[in-house]
């Protein structure tokens, strides 16, 4: 019996790893998606866009991620008068991160 609690232990903590990488994956997807797209309001394409995408995938990797990745786009919005409203760019960092989701589920990460 001792074996069968052990083995289902074992079990959760696998799951809980597995979910821990693929919530990981799925939040850098979301966040270079998310660099992209505003980089393309902001103007940029080819390198500086992608440069732009990876520095959004870099501070998402530190602390509260959603919020540092927000702030900073808030903070380009506005440096441009970009009246794009929080709403707005909440539901973009939404819906990219169920795109984001499908993608790393179908490996097209």
């Amino acid at each position: 019996m001792p074996g069968i609690f052990g083995d289902r232990d074992r079990g959760y903590e696998a799951k809980w790893a597995h979910d821990e990488v693929n919530h990981f994956k799925v939040l850098v997807r979301r966040n270079r998606l998310l660099g992209h797209w505003v980089a393309g309001e902001l103007g940029l394409s080819g390198q500086e866009a992608d440069e732009y995408a990876e520095a959004i995938v870099k501070l998402g990797l530190t602390g509260k991620a959603n919020d540092h990745v927000f702030q900073k786009i808030r903070a380009d919005f506005d440096a441009i008068k970009l009246g794009k409203p929080d709403q707005s760019i909440h539901a973009k960092m939404e819906g990219l991160f169920k795109i984001a989701a499908e993608e790393v589920t179908k490996g097209l990460t």
